[in-house]
């Protein structure tokens, strides 16, 4: 597929500095950001995985994983049409459609999509925002990826739970006045926390979000990782980001 025939209009394609894989994006719509290669590169996708990524928007994470990972299959599911076809064009501009396939759906339905004990791992950078949280954005589609309006946590970890095999991982993003309420909800769904690790913008700063992995019938123990520290000073990242981005 070539760039004249996968682009519409308002639509560019960003290099991902990955294996040559690019992403289609509209820069008036929702385009992906830091959360997501934070969380490519903390999920620990075992090789011949068979992976879901739950609110895949533009298909950014499995992109991004199939350039890092063994993984043997990633399916998306985005309840947005329109993020849904964006996501399918870049796969097939990147040749991965063997690799990586799209569903357009619910997550609040993804064990009746999928079925259950079906996935060797699930990631997830779902909506950070409930009700009580912020404004919502007047356009609708960035309002759904930001607040939690057609599906919210207990879905996400619900839906994780069930569609995951006994022993096998959740990796998601999130933010971290909302850890209590995470916590609470993954050990309801029997998602035993394993990993976490803080993102804060500087080192002075507070954290602004959250890495987890959360292991299905796991046992009780976690291990809190070294913090990821953004920017070094205004504008400039520090060495661990660039070696996120440029692996």
């Amino acid at each position: 597929m070539n760039t004249e025939t996968c682009l519409y209009p308002e639509e560019r394609l960003d290099d991902l500095q990955r294996n040559g894989y690019k992403i289609i994006q509209n820069p008036n719509k929702f385009c992906f950001g830091m959360d997501a290669v934070l969380l490519s590169y903390f999920a620990d996708i075992k090789k011949g995985s068979r992976v879901l990524d739950l609110g895949t928007g533009t298909g950014i994470l499995p992109i991004l994983l199939a350039a890092k990972t063994n993984a043997q299959s990633f399916e998306g599911l985005e309840i947005q049409e329109e993020s849904a076809d964006m996501a399918r064009r870049s796969i097939a501009y990147n040749n991965l459609q063997e690799k990586i396939h799209i569903t357009t759906g619910n997550i609040a339905e993804a064990s009746l999509i999928f079925g259950c004990s079906s996935f060797d791992a699930v990631i997830t950078n779902p909506p950070y925002m409930n009700d009580k949280h912020g404004l919502k954005n007047p356009d609708l589609p960035k309002a759904i990826a930001r607040h939690e309006i057609l599906c919210n946590l207990e879905d996400v970890i619900r839906e994780s739970s069930k569609v995951l095999k006994s022993k096998k991982s959740l990796f998601m993003v999130h933010r971290p006045f909302r850890l209590a309420e995470i916590f609470g909800t993954l050990a309801k769904y029997h998602l035993e926390p394993k990993r976490m690790r803080l993102i804060h913008p500087y080192i002075h700063k507070e954290p602004n979000m959250v890495l987890i992995e959360a292991v299905k019938d796991g046992n009780p123990m976690i291990k809190i990782e070294p913090p990821v520290i953004v920017y070094e000073n205004t504008g400039v990242f520090t060495k661990e980001i660039l070696e996120m981005y440029y692996f």
